[in-house]
């Protein structure tokens, strides 16, 4: 879980898997509020963790490109699976509001 810590890093996951390659100032237009600093730190820790793998081609100005690893990829169901949980999580409080209705 450590890997996932921070506010923005399933967020980008989330991105890179929806886009499968994506530059930097494309994924700091899509995830709006992150800070270039945030994003930059985020993206190096993941590609620390082995999730986001960053290419660089010698260009100028350099393009580089971030996309996920097998590794990365590999973690997508889970958070997939994640993401229903909190959609069921937040009918929940409706869900027992109906039925505590019901009981009374």
């Amino acid at each position: 879980m450590r890997v996932l810590e921070g506010r923005w890093k399933m967020i980008i996951i989330f991105h890179l898997f929806s886009e499968p390659v994506l530059r930097f100032s494309e994924l700091e237009r899509r995830i709006h509020g992150v800070s270039q600093k945030m994003l930059s730190q985020h993206l190096r820790e993941l590609e620390n963790d082995g999730l986001v793998q960053r290419t660089v081609y010698p260009e100028v100005p350099p393009k580089v490109e971030y996309r996920l690893t097998e590794v990365g990829q590999a973690l997508c169901p889970a958070l997939d699976a994640i993401l229903r949980w909190t959609e069921l999580r937040r009918d929940l409080p409706h869900a027992v509001a109906a039925a505590n209705a019901e009981q009374s």
